[in-house]
C-alpha cells in the first residue's frame, strides 16, 4: 500500500466503500421512486447526495489528494440550500393541501 495514506484509511478496503455508497445510492433511488410522500423523497434525495460525499471522500484519501474532500464541501452548501428551498416548498404545499402526497399536487394547476 501507498505511505501517504493514512493507517486508518489502510484498514477499510476501498472496495468496501464502493459497496456502502451503492447501498445507500441504490435505497435512495427506492425510495424516491416507491414512496408518496414528499418528505421521505426529499430524505432520499438527500441519502443519495450523501452516498455520493462518501465515494469523493474515500476516493480522495486513497489517492492522497485533497481535491475530492474539498469538492464535498461544495456539495453540502448546495444541499444545505436544497434543504431550506425544498422545505418551504413542503411547507406551502402543506399548507395548501393540508397533506405531502406528491400524487395530491395536480390540484396546484391553474
Amino acid at each position: 500500500m501507498d505511505q501517504n495514506i493514512p493507517q486508518v484509511i489502510q484498514t477499510v478496503p476501498l472496495q468496501y466503500y464502493v459497496f456502502f455508497a451503492t447501498a445507500l445510492f441504490s435505497i435512495g433511488v427506492l425510495g424516491v421512486l416507491t414512496r408518496r410522500n414528499a418528505i421521505i423523497i426529499f430524505m432520499c434525495v438527500e441519502l443519495m447526495l450523501n452516498a455520493v460525499n462518501v465515494l469523493l471522500t474515500a476516493f480522495s484519501a486513497y489517492r492522497a489528494d485533497a481535491n475530492g474532500q474539498i469538492f464535498v464541501f461544495f456539495i453540502m452548501a448546495v444541499a444545505a440550500a436544497e434543504v431550506a428551498v425544498g422545505l418551504a416548498i413542503i411547507v406551502m404545499i402543506y399548507r395548501n393541501l393540508q397533506n405531502t402526497d406528491v400524487n395530491l399536487l395536480n390540484r396546484l394547476k391553474f
